[in-house]
């Protein structure tokens, strides 16, 4: 990490920013659409505002023999980001539209958050929860 990155990092976190560890996977038949999609994806997610990355690192893409059914051979590609956000509820919203596969917070140790926050992130799970709903049967099931 580069002596910019660090003093970035240090004053975010001195803000009460959070830094947080993940990683995002992709799979494809061939190795180009995966490296595409790799690289698109962190592409968009460093555009987002609240939020810095701060490392990435693009694993090699590797063969995988028989990942389905039907599909004898495929790519998976893998990246890990290292990543300051504002708040928690921006952390929230990059996990649910970003689909990382692991997730871990790094800094700080202890998080507080107010009531507006924690609403807001309430929030963010409803909506995905009934976008999943909607997308499978028209609307959140209730038993009766």
């Amino acid at each position: 990490m580069d002596e910019d990155i660090r003093e970035i990092t240090k004053k975010k976190l001195s803000e009460g920013w959070i830094k947080s560890w993940m990683m995002i996977e992709a799979l494809a038949i061939n190795k180009e659409t995966v490296d595409s999609a790799l690289n698109k994806h962190i592409e968009k997610i460093e555009k987002e505002d609240k939020s810095i990355v701060i490392k990435k690192e693009f694993k090699e893409t590797k063969t995988v023999e028989s990942p389905f059914e039907d599909v004898k051979e495929a790519h998976s590609g893998i990246v890990e980001l290292e990543i300051l956000t504002e708040t928690l509820d921006k952390l929230f919203f990059i996990v649910i539209n970003y689909g990382p596969s692991a997730v871990e917070i790094l800094e700080p140790e202890k998080i507080t958050i107010d009531m507006g926050e924690a609403q807001g992130i309430l929030n963010s799970m409803a909506d995905i929860i009934h976008k999943f709903a909607a997308a499978t049967m028209g609307g959140l099931g209730v038993e009766t």
